[in-house]
């Protein structure tokens, strides 16, 4: 098994219900094919470098896996099929890069914001 990474961008007038659905879809085509999603992230809307299909944002999403290389095939066979995809790009991850990921996972599940207690008295003032 090789260690994977896909960023596809979606088109900018989805609603977040279809965004989301559109991406639970292509990581049941993941699990359904044997591969095991080791990470997801939602990038959510940004601006892209250049107009495509005369849209100027996408969502972006990345999700790194696990799986054998006929799998990124049916991946990119579904991401085609979908007229929601604008772009994608699927990669396999050298021992270096695989090493930076697994760092960048672990810097950003550390960056949550602290929980801050507050206690909050009352003072009664009598007259």
């Amino acid at each position: 098994m090789n260690h994977y990474e896909t960023v596809f961008i979606l088109t900018p007038v989805l609603s977040d219900a279809q965004m989301k659905e559109a991406v639970e879809k292509f990581e049941k085509v993941l699990t359904d094919n044997g591969a095991t999603i080791v990470n997801e992230e939602l990038w959510g809307l940004r601006k892209l470098a250049y107009p495509i299909q005369k849209k100027s944002t996408g969502f972006y999403t990345l999700v790194e896996f696990d799986a054998n290389p006929e799998v990124v095939k049916k991946l990119e066979i579904a991401y085609r099929r979908d007229e929601r995809v604008i772009r994608f790009l699927t990669f396999r991850l050298d021992k270096f890069a695989a090493e930076y990921a697994a760092k960048r996972r672990n810097k950003t599940a550390k960056v949550e914001t602290p929980k801050v207690e507050v206690e909050v008295t009352e003072e009664v003032k009598e007259n």
